[in-house]
């Protein structure tokens, strides 16, 4: 008897036009988190953890930014620095409509991962608050949680850091303007 054979756009990497790319992406997304959670079974030092888990970050920054994202739905970023000003500011990029046919089912992977490790590290940091465990908030608290360059496809955009964004909250009268942070 025949399985049945998985709709395009599945969540199965063996629909995965660039399968190797995939496992790697996830493998960086998941390691991550799994070096946090479990990585006090092993050692019971912090700080190794602490290394261990902002190396294995960095590395899947690089990779996301430089391969995964360009591969799988034909999104690439990079960082100007204006010379006259010194003010930097992120460039994104999607590929022209019709020059680049995006594997649903690649996609789908991509977007959920890089909606789904933010939210994930945000409910660690949640956790450490409650807990009583604030020895971890620099490392679950002080990642950067602006999304890249949404679903929509937009060719140029800067995306928010939590600072601009509590900011312009403030100026719309949203947030209490008391609570300006002095030193950032």
């Amino acid at each position: 008897m025949e399985q049945p054979q998985p709709l395009p756009g599945s969540l199965t990497w063996r629909l995965s036009s660039h399968p190797i790319t995939l496992l790697i992406f996830l493998g960086f997304r998941i390691s991550s988190l799994l070096v946090y959670l479990f990585g006090l079974l092993f050692t019971d030092n912090l700080v190794m953890i602490f290394i261990i888990t902002i190396l294995l970050l960095a590395a899947d920054f690089y990779y996301l930014k430089n391969i995964v994202g360009r591969r799988l739905v034909g999104l690439r970023w990079w960082n100007e620095v204006d010379p006259s000003t010194g003010d930097s500011h992120w460039v994104f990029e999607s590929s022209e409509p019709g020059t680049k046919v995006i594997n649903p089912t690649d996609s789908r992977f991509f977007w959920i991962a890089i909606y789904a490790q933010p939210i994930f590290w945000i409910l660690l940091a949640l956790v450490a608050v409650l807990t009583f465990k604030f020895i971890w908030l620099p490392l679950v608290g002080g990642l950067p949680f602006s999304l890249p360059c949404g679903a929509r496809g937009v060719k140029e955009d800067r995306g928010l850091t939590l600072f601009e964004l509590d900011m312009a909250m403030r100026s719309k009268g949203s947030l209490p303007r008391s609570s300006v942070p002095r030193n950032l």
